[in-house]
């Protein structure tokens, strides 16, 4: 579970929360209207079904999941795992890391092994899984458009319901005590889509994106290694050209040849 997100999330609902209840003396009640709350929510989720397919709108829990739950496996360790197999090829042959696949846990990584244990052409592979990492791009792309629209069409709701409210308190300006009543519920529109905006959306499209970055970042080292170990390099040629997707600082924490003493 990602922490981060965990608390960053809880701890800005929290703060709305508060200042929710601070500014009404715990009154807050005043800040609950169900027919805009329905006009928001409900508008924005079926306006964006009508802009994407029934599956595609269900995988959006996909989405949201992978916001919490992510893969703990680093840029670092993949590499001591890609050196560690380039070791055990060079000294047993190609066909041994067979018997090391169950120590790969992603598939993507694993896939590329398999195409190196039978054989298969630099130039093949390279096609193969880059053509895999255009595919993970894509999926990535939609599932993140769907919260992109969410971000979107939630404030545009909150707006038409601050219009439709605004329009039925004009036409009662006869009574002055409905229009500070009717003032403040057509207002809350516009409030429920700015909380859904950016207390929800947004952040979770910012994390999306940078989650992405980094498994695209993870899954380019992967290519990289694995076509040196097609290419038979020695395992501190590949520990050099894979190091250089780290920091300067953290490339000597690897364990690998290039770090052990003779």
């Amino acid at each position: 579970m990602d922490i981060a997100s965990v608390v960053g999330l809880m701890a800005a609902i929290g703060m709305v929360v508060w200042s929710l209840w601070a500014g009404t003396g715990g009154a807050m009640g005043v800040y609950w209207d169900t027919p805009s709350a329905i006009l928001v929510l409900g508008g924005t989720l079926f306006t964006i079904l009508n802009t994407q397919s029934l599956d595609r709108f269900l995988g959006v829990f996909k989405v949201v999941k992978l916001h919490f739950f992510s893969k703990s496996q680093t840029v670092a360790q993949t590499i001591e795992l890609i050196v560690k197999l380039g070791e055990l090829a060079r000294r047993e042959g190609v066909l041994s890391l067979e018997n090391h696949l169950k120590e790969v846990q992603d598939e993507y990584l694993a896939n590329g092994i398999r195409l190196v244990i039978d054989g298969t052409a630099a130039s093949e592979i390279e096609a193969i899984l880059t053509g895999e990492m255009e595919a993970l791009d894509q999926r990535h792309n939609q599932g993140k458009n769907i919260i992109d629209l969410t971000a979107k069409y939630a404030p545009a709701f909150g707006m038409i319901g601050t219009l439709m409210g605004l329009v039925a308190m004009l036409s009662n300006m006869d009574d002055p005590k409905k229009i500070g009543p009717g003032m403040a519920v057509a207002i809350l529109t516009t409030f429920y889509g700015a909380i859904i905006a950016n207390v929800f959306c947004l952040p979770l499209v910012d994390k999306l994106s940078y989650r992405h970055e980094e498994e695209m970042l993870l899954k380019t080292v992967m290519l990289k290694g694995i076509l040196s170990l097609q290419a038979g390099d020695n395992p501190r040629v590949t520990q050099a050209k894979l190091s250089v997707y780290l920091p300067p600082r953290a490339r000597d924490k690897i364990e690998g040849p290039n770090t052990r003493k003779e």
